[in-house]
């Protein structure tokens, strides 16, 4: 997909982002929210998020059509080298293949940053797919190389019906016994713009 700019998000994209999750919050099980949150939630959710670690969105002429954010595993420092990541694709960009390039940046960053591992919690149907929530998402994450590790099983409540919820994980690096500590998001915003090209 050509003319696709991959940046770092800022809170006043907020209301941009707010659009894309809304469809999802009111439609789908794909998160366990119930409300869409406010302008001003998501904005302060965006900047807890880069506190720390990569919140990036994908734009073309100006229309955001998807983002992808890590976010804080366990709030331990024994933890410290492992982060979960979500990525939310506008409805209507769907089956581009911008979940993928959102992805593959926020890897990099991570990697960059000392990161090794990286999780995913996906919300998934107890059988087969129902209007609500489909497998597509543990699809896309096995694509992406992530391997399943457990299930909590119809844990989330929806639209009157029960999910499980799965967890996958990739290794984006070997574990050392004496690994060096991660930096902060904005310790290497200056080595990401060169090296990527991610402002």
């Amino acid at each position: 997909m050509d003319n696709i700019n991959i940046r770092f998000a800022r809170p006043e994209d907020a209301p941009a982002l707010v659009e894309i999750y809304s469809y999802y919050v009111l439609n789908t099980a794909v998160t366990y929210e119930y409300a869409v949150p406010s302008v001003e939630e998501f904005s302060a959710r965006i900047s807890r998020v880069l506190e720390k670690y990569p919140y990036l969105l994908a734009e073309r002429s100006g229309e955001v059509l998807g983002y992808a954010y890590a976010g804080t595993f366990i709030a331990r420092a024994a933890a410290d080298w492992s982060v979960e990541v979500s990525v939310y694709i506008k409805h209507s960009a769907r089956g581009l293949g911008l979940g993928r390039r959102l992805y593959e940046a926020l890897e990099e960053i991570l990697r960059l940053q000392g990161i090794i591992n990286v999780a995913a919690a996906i919300a998934a149907p107890t059988g087969e797919a129902d209007e609500y929530l489909t497998h597509d998402s543990l699809k896309f994450h096995s694509r992406m190389g992530y391997e399943p590790v457990g299930t909590f099983k119809e844990n989330g409540h929806k639209f009157g019906r029960w999910y499980n919820l799965c967890w996958m994980e990739k290794y984006l690096g070997d574990h050392k016994a004496n690994h060096p500590h991660p930096v902060y998001i904005d310790q290497i915003r200056a080595v990401v713009s060169e090296k990527l090209g991610i402002e």
